[in-house]
């Protein structure tokens, strides 16, 4: 089977998943695809862990997944990509590409914090003026933190920037997940719960 067959076979059997209310309400809320089917996480990664038992390169299949206008083919592509096989530019195409939040916070569970470059991206991220990036880094580095990643000298300064000026800034998502990954970033030990505790009182905050 070439991986266009693959991917229409993927794509027919979204049928058995739809759900028009949660597509719907998903519309309704700005996320706009081509086609979206409305069909619930679990069953994707259901449908993810099927695919991979099946004699499939899952690099190239999730690469003509991503390339479809369609949620679940996107979201599928970032369950199906190998981690470790994946180039840091073609991360940042698909940084590029990236659709809507959704999007950016599945990407950033389900592929970006398995990447063995996902210190450097998150932190380059954080650093952007695109609010899908900066999405995308706070996420994970939330995530590397809760794996109990920590970062060195020069990362703290760096992340405890870029965490204030996130807070500080104009989007409420990409605040709010910077408070989420400064939760997490005072789980890592003494010295980060009081730098944190130092950052929450500065911004007059109430998260830990």
């Amino acid at each position: 089977m070439t991986i266009q067959e693959q991917v229409k076979a993927i794509k027919q059997s979204f049928r058995q998943m739809m759900d028009g209310q949660t597509a719907a309400s998903m519309r309704s809320k700005g996320l706009s695809y081509k086609l979206n089917w409305g069909a619930s996480l679990l069953m994707l990664k259901e449908r993810a862990e099927e695919i991979k038992k099946e004699d499939v390169n899952l690099y190239d299949l999730s690469i003509a997944l991503w390339k479809e206008d369609v949620r679940e083919c996107k979201i599928l592509a970032t369950m199906l990509m190998p981690a470790d096989k994946v180039l840091p530019e073609v991360i940042d195409i698909l940084m590029e590409q990236m659709p809507s939040q959704e999007m950016a916070e599945q990407a950033a569970m389900n592929l970006f914090q398995y990447l063995p470059y996902a210190p450097a991206k998150a932190y380059e991220w954080m650093a952007s003026d695109k609010e899908f990036y900066q999405l995308c880094g706070f996420h994970v580095i939330t995530r590397l933190f809760m794996n109990g990643q920590e970062p060195n000298e020069r990362g703290i300064s760096e992340y405890l920037d870029q965490a204030q000026a996130a807070i500080e800034g104009p989007s409420l998502a990409v605040k709010k997940a910077a408070v989420q990954s400064l939760i997490r970033f005072a789980e890592l030990g003494l010295m980060y719960e009081r730098l944190a505790k130092t950052m929450q009182k500065r911004l007059n905050l109430d998260f830990l």
